[in-house]
């Protein structure tokens, strides 16, 4: 296969890739949710053909579609499982995890085609030439290798883990009694919204401990108690908006995209009139602006963003990263939703995603 068509793959065909992607949002949630189960019964012939079907049916979509990256990424999760299915090689979390990057990388891949994107940050081909390695390796190297290639791809070390601590968040330090009371208060909204939604469950404490070690990480150039109050409320302005919306499994509409656009405002706007907390206002109106001036609702560029909506921004992100495949019915590991957001090169400053990667690295490895 021509090495462009997997660095850059240039679309021929819109419609076919149109087509393709429907086809992988419908098999790629049945992969997911095989292997989670296989982790627990890997002896299950019936689970095994069905993953073993369903990657075959990617390859083939991909080949009738002409999408050559697919083919490339497909291929060799094919001959590993065609080598598991026949008591070559064993099953392994090592294993499970590698398959299921690279049918992320996959998706994130044809949904970048679809709009445009620059993939470079994907890392495809490392991904590649780490799975045809494995798929052709003796049956003792093959987590080893499929370690090496979750290393290369995601930057992190091969240790399988679950969620973030979902320890108690940190007690705040009030220079004041009624810093501590409104601390308290806004904590009591966000778990007012935790309660929403049972994908929400813990959100809150998760979010504001990575935010306050991303900030402490850096030299907490972020005042923490306006930042701790950004992240009770940064998304408050939600519950103004229908249920419908916010809690919408799948995509949006282009209306409802819209009306989600307005959720920053009416939060900041609430905690503007609380004297005290405009640099926490700030923060939340402006978290889902981007470094290049794509965001919302201001269409700021890096040096108007102030750094506390830049770590919200991320943090904020790697938890979605974490949950929003949860109707597939389980979550994204740590190292892939981490690598999930170094790939999104335009989407978030730089100059924070260095700290955040070193508190998710202290958290892998506390795991391990």
């Amino acid at each position: 296969m021509d090495i462009r068509a997997i660095i850059t793959p240039v679309v021929q065909d819109r419609e076919a890739l149109e087509e393709f992607a429907d086809a992988l949002m419908d098999r790629a949630p049945e992969i997911e949710r095989d292997i989670a189960r296989l982790k627990k019964t890997p002896g299950d012939r019936e689970l095994i053909s069905d993953v073993f079907r369903a990657v075959h049916n990617i390859k083939g979509d991909a080949a009738l579609t002409k999408i050559d990256l697919g083919v490339a990424i497909a291929h060799p999760i094919e001959s590993l499982l065609s080598r598991f299915r026949e008591g070559e090689i064993h099953f392994s979390d090592l294993l499970a995890e590698a398959i299921l990057l690279a049918i992320d990388r996959l998706e994130l891949a044809t949904e970048g085609l679809l709009q445009h994107k620059d993939l470079s940050n994907l890392r495809l081909l490392p991904l590649i030439q780490g799975m045809e390695k494995a798929a052709l390796a003796l049956p003792d190297q093959v987590d080893a290798l499929c370690g090496e290639l979750i290393e290369n791809v995601t930057g992190f070390p091969p240790v399988i883990t679950g969620q973030p601590s979902r320890g108690r968040a940190p007690a705040p330090s009030p220079a004041n009694q009624d810093v501590a009371a409104d601390l308290q208060f806004f904590r009591t909204l966000a778990l007012q919204l935790e309660s929403r939604s049972p994908l929400f469950k813990g959100r809150t404490t998760r979010i504001l401990r990575l935010a306050l070690e991303t900030n402490k990480a850096a030299g907490n150039p972020v005042d923490p108690l306006q930042l701790e109050a950004a992240i009770y409320l940064h998304d408050l302005g939600m519950m103004l908006l229908p249920e419908s919306i916010w809690l919408k499994v799948g995509r949006m509409t282009a209306e409802e995209q819209l009306a989600m656009r307005a959720h920053p405002s009416y939060a900041a706007g609430l905690l503007e009139r609380m004297s005290g907390w405009e640099e926490a206002a700030r923060m939340i109106a402006q978290h889902h602006e981007m470094p290049d001036g794509s965001g919302y609702p201001g269409r700021l560029k890096s040096p108007d963003i102030c750094a506390g909506a830049k770590i919200i921004a991320i943090v904020d992100a790697f938890e979605a990263v974490m949950l929003k495949h949860s109707h597939r019915g389980r979550n994204r590991s740590v190292l892939r939703a981490i690598a999930e957001i170094n790939a999104c090169n335009n989407q978030f400053s730089p100059e924070w995603i260095t700290p955040f990667n070193s508190v998710i690295r202290r958290t892998i490895e506390a795991a391990s």
